[in-house]
């Protein structure tokens, strides 16, 4: 399991979370729900609990196995079947190979004592493959990639083919296959899932909610589904962004709200208390101050009333929400952006093909279709950040594109938060673009804080401020919702009513769609277009 003792965690300078002695534990059997606002210090916490990053001090101790899913997995071996990625949670993948190798070889060779060798090197795996689950093992893992909505088509392709969205549901897999090994070696599995139902569909959402709700080792889990959280939780870790520090309430999601709302109204009447004492002492502090013979008196009351506000938390501000508006358009032609016959391959695979489309100005475009079918390579095609293999882009007069990419491409990890914006907008004077990014909650400290350091909801927040001083009139928005809380969600939703350019959309988040008001769909791999209609909005969770 794990362990975290007097653990401190920082953003740069900025320190996300003190937890003195052993605050942070997790056992068998624990389901934990890890909470707060976004920049409370959520990802980096589970980041260092699973041994991806340090502490700035203390440590974490950890038994047993940890499969962690990070909100943007690490690009791996890209050119690896999908079902070998699952499969190699357990080491099943190169079993398979080399007995499939050992029985090539068995019928090609004429020489017995080759022969022989062979056989005997086939049973060794053989039995080796039989102790970690066999054939049973290898079809719970096609049982728990079908539940997660990749079917055998998508596991035969290798993982550079894979949309983000696929390639995060196979991370996904082999995480909860290596969880549900029933030999006895797995079984104390503590998972670590960041947002884990990002990119699931309806059908799969459930069912994972059933897969942790009976998952025997531990869990933490970050998530915005307050579905999930109610049905799977029996214990919550609050953190909280304005003093630092955990709550942990060892309760279900329900009671914890219940427990929540009481300790905010008990920390209200503290301070205020306090803060009435305090004001009677230094007012009395101030009569008496005014004589000689009493200074002393009145400096120690002055020095008492300090003390009573030193000892209480900071005072509870409603938490902050950026004030996202996308950029007034620049003026454009009736038809800023064209494409004609765009059609992409990967090897022989191929993607999407003859598409064709005209985005006028202002206009409102969904682009639907399962997953894997394109649609994030047709906005990255759009954008210009990856080349169709035959068909061409038509820029109308005056288009300025603005691109969200739903994995945060377009932001430079290494660079600070300031540098980010700053390429996105060298024009702009320093002053508006600091105003800028204060909008979207990054002040101070922050601005110097590398953005591979930032959880997933601050990368949308900073990317979406890159949008905001483009003045595009054409945005490109791949899942602009993914990662947020429920404030910032309404946020961008809004300014998606309110933008008067045109937009063309991938979402799986009905909310998103329905504030488009989007007039017309594209339906990807075919690219046949047709009239929005509610009738599609069912589809969106599918897609």
């Amino acid at each position: 399991m794990i362990t975290a003792t007097d653990l401190e965690v920082r953003a740069g300078v900025r320190t996300l979370l003190s937890a003195p002695g052993p605050a942070l534990r997790v056992q068998a059997g624990d389901r934990i729900g890890l909470v707060g606002r976004n920049g409370a210090g959520k990802t980096t916490t589970l980041r260092i609990l699973a041994g991806e990053g340090e502490p700035y001090a203390g440590s974490v101790t950890r038994t047993g196995d940890i499969g962690y899913l990070p909100q943007d997995p690490k690009e791996g071996d890209l050119d690896l079947l999908a079902k070998d990625r699952v499969l190699s949670a357990r080491g099943l993948d190169t079993l398979l190979h080399d007995m499939e190798k050992q029985q090539a070889l068995m019928a090609e060779v004429a020489d017995e004592d080759r022969l022989d060798k062979a056989v005997r090197r086939y049973g060794e795996l053989e039995e080796r493959f039989a102790s970690l689950g066999g054939y049973v093992a290898e079809s719970e893992a096609a049982r728990i990639c079908n539940s997660l909505g990749l079917p055998d088509r998508v596991l035969a392709q290798p993982l550079r083919t894979l949309s983000g969205g696929q390639r995060r549901r196979v991370e996904l897999a082999r995480i909860l296959f290596a969880a549900s090994d029933g030999s006895g070696g797995r079984s104390a599995t503590t998972l670590l899932l960041d947002e884990p139902t990002n990119h699931l569909d309806a059908d799969s959402i459930t069912w994972l909610r059933g897969f942790l709700q009976s998952h025997e080792g531990g869990l933490i889990v970050i998530s915005h589904d307050v579905e999930l959280l109610n049905d799977v939780v029996n214990r919550v870790w609050f953190l909280d962004a304005v003093r630092g520090e955990p709550d942990v309430y060892n309760m279900n999601w329900k009671k914890y709200l219940d427990a929540r709302s009481t300790d905010e109204q008990r920390r209200r009447r503290e301070r205020a208390n306090a803060e009435k004492k305090a004001g009677a002492l230094r007012a009395q502090a101030a009569k008496m101050g005014a004589k000689a013979t009493k200074a002393v008196a009145a400096q120690n009351m002055a020095k008492r009333a300090d003390k009573l506000m030193a000892n209480l938390d900071e005072e509870r501000v409603s938490d902050r929400v950026a004030h996202i508006r996308f950029p007034e358009p620049a003026p454009c032609g009736k038809t800023p952006l064209m494409a004609s016959n765009l059609t992409k391959m990967y090897g022989s695979l191929e993607i999407f093909a003859g598409v064709d489309l005209a985005i006028d100005r202002g206009s409102r475009v969904v682009v639907l279709g399962l997953n894997g079918a394109g649609k994030t390579t047709l906005l990255r095609i759009l954008a210009g950040t990856e080349k169709s293999d035959s068909g061409q882009i038509e820029p109308g007069h005056g288009l300025r594109i603005g691109y969200f990419a739903q994995e945060h491409d377009t932001l430079d990890d290494m660079a600070s938060v300031w540098e980010n914006v700053r390429h996105a907008a060298p024009d702009t004077p320093e002053q508006e673009l600091r105003s800028l990014l204060g909008a979207f909650m990054f002040t101070g400290p922050q601005l110097e804080q590398p953005a591979g350091t930032l959880s997933g909801g601050e990368k949308t927040r900073l990317a979406l401020a890159g949008l905001v001083s483009s003045a595009a009139n054409v945005l490109l928005l791949d899942e602009p919702t993914n990662n947020l809380d429920p404030i910032s969600r309404e946020q961008v939703l809004e300014a998606l009513r309110s933008y008067k350019g045109a937009v063309v959309l991938v979402t799986h988040d009905p909310g998103a769609a329905e504030a488009l008001s989007p007039e017309r769909v594209i339906l990807l791999p075919d690219g046949n277009e047709d009239h929005w209609s509610q009738d599609y909005l069912d589809l969106i969770t599918l897609a």
